[in-house]
């Protein structure tokens, strides 16, 4: 049918990109299908997602070709470990934002834990934190999603543990996920302006001052208050203190409206709902040194920076202190800053997709390169997804989304969710009718009482 055709075209291109990586035919099949079945199943157990596969299910041992996949052991010329995956990713998600002309791009960097709470014969693992703070088994990502006006890419990910032979740090983590997204870059640059967009978990001098080594630019928000640096009294006159200090230097400049999931005044529980972002800023000056956690020698550098605040009144949420080398001297800068730092919020809505509808904490293998390859085959199916839902100006993707329960109205734009379900449908159909035909090859007919179901059942009618 054409709507068949027609998904798996938009599929098949997108893995095209990937196809480089696989040494053989079967290799090339089995990784093809490993995505489809990822997208289908909504899961990273292997079983699932062969079951979901058109081509996995009707061999006997689809989920072991999965799991084969993942550890490396389909053939030796294939290149389908996870660096291998995410490097070609990078290079589909950075000429994918790149196609859209944009004179900025934006880099949100984060970091996020897969936990396995119930785990005991996971290798390496280290300890995170639940959603209730405490301590459970798991292991830690480190991810950049690029965005450009009405595009995403996934531009890097890696997972690490801390209990890993050969283990350096987290910062170090880090610092190779800032090194290998600028290279990616490479000349795109001179053509529009790069921005990483962090929380506060970044907030790092080493971190801050690779991105201005690459050229980049920086919005962060704040955690260390108590950081020394100069800043701007209201009468023009620098002074040596700490952010809070600086903070009471602040001069109100926009006031924004924004949607936000808050508690008001007396209400009992946060919900989405419309509010005012008060925002101002005054200017600091950062000294550092070059050196920081490096083992060279280094030199002191003074950097111009300006403090942003962005108070939320009447809600239960603490003002927001951002750090940015934008200036912001008037109402459109601090309102451009403002846009910017909630849009990286995107991430967390894109960690979320990828661990619920992709079921990325579902992973179940015994060696840790198996683990990272097959989060970074999940990653593959979302940056799909990602691109897929760009646009409704095509067909495919409003009846993909109707599929997945979309209503068509005006302002209800189909989220990444809804296309998954949409494409599963795709999936489900594609393997029901792959293994009807292999029945039917074996056996002759159907069962009676499934041929009779199908037959209640006639195209056309609900």
């Amino acid at each position: 049918m054409e709507l068949e055709r027609a998904d798996r075209d938009l599929l098949d291109a997108y893995l095209a990109g990937f196809g480089e990586l696989a040494g053989d035919a079967r290799t090339k099949v089995t990784f093809q299908e490993t995505v489809r079945g990822i997208i289908g199943a909504g899961s990273l157990v292997c079983q699932r997602v062969a079951a979901k596969s058109a081509i996995l299910s009707a061999v006997k041992d689809g989920g072991q070709r999965v799991s084969r996949l993942a550890h490396g052991e389909s053939t030796k010329r294939s290149r389908m470990k996870a660096e291998d995956i995410t490097a070609v990713l990078r290079e589909r998600g950075l000429a994918h934002l790149a196609a859209g002309g944009g004179e900025e791009i934006w880099l949100v960097l984060d970091e996020s834990d897969l936990r396995k709470p119930y785990a005991e014969e996971m290798p390496d693992l280290m300890q995170v934190r639940d959603l209730d703070g405490k301590l459970v088994p798991g292991y830690r990502t480190v991810n950049v999603l690029g965005m450009t006006p009405g595009r995403r890419g996934v531009l890097y990910h890696r997972l690490f543990s801390s209990a890993e032979e050969g283990f350096g740090s987290e910062p170090q983590e880090v610092q190779k996920a800032l090194q290998a997204v600028s290279q990616g870059l490479g000349g795109i640059k001179t053509s529009c302006t790069a921005s990483w967009i962090v929380d506060r978990g970044f907030d790092d001098v080493a971190v801050w001052r690779t991105m201005w080594e690459q050229g980049e630019r920086v919005v962060c928000r704040l955690k260390h208050r108590e950081r020394v640096i100069d800043y701007q009294d209201r009468e023009g006159c620098w002074k040596r203190g700490d952010v809070e200090e600086a903070e009471r230097q602040i001069r109100a400049l926009a006031v924004a409206e924004t949607e936000m999931v808050v508690r008001r005044g007396r209400q009992r529980k946060a919900k989405r709902q419309r509010i005012l972002a008060q925002i101002g800023a005054c200017p600091i000056r950062l000294t550092y040194q070059t050196n920081v956690r490096r083992e060279s020698i280094g030199e002191e550098r003074e950097k111009e920076l300006w403090l942003v605040r962005v108070a939320l009144p009447d809600t239960d949420h603490a003002p927001w202190l951002l750090m940015t080398d934008w200036p912001v001297t008037e109402a459109e800068s601090a309102l451009r800053i403002f846009r910017m730092y909630r849009q990286r919020w995107a991430v967390e809505d894109s960690f979320r997709f990828v661990k619920d509808t992709l079921g990325w904490e579902q992973v179940q293998l015994l060696t840790l390169e198996g683990i990272r390859t097959m989060l970074a085959l999940g990653w593959v199916a979302a940056g799909f997804l990602y691109e897929l839902g760009v646009t409704l100006e095509w067909e495919e993707v409003r009846l993909l989304a109707r599929l997945g329960g979309w209503v068509e109205k005006k302002g209800n734009k189909p989220g990444k969710i809804v296309m998954t379900r949409g494409l599963a449908c795709i999936v489900d159909m594609l393997v029901t009718q792959r293994q009807l035909e292999r029945y039917r090859a074996e056996h002759g007919a159907l069962p009676p009482r499934i041929a009779a179901l199908i037959r209640s059942f006639p195209a056309g009618e609900l």
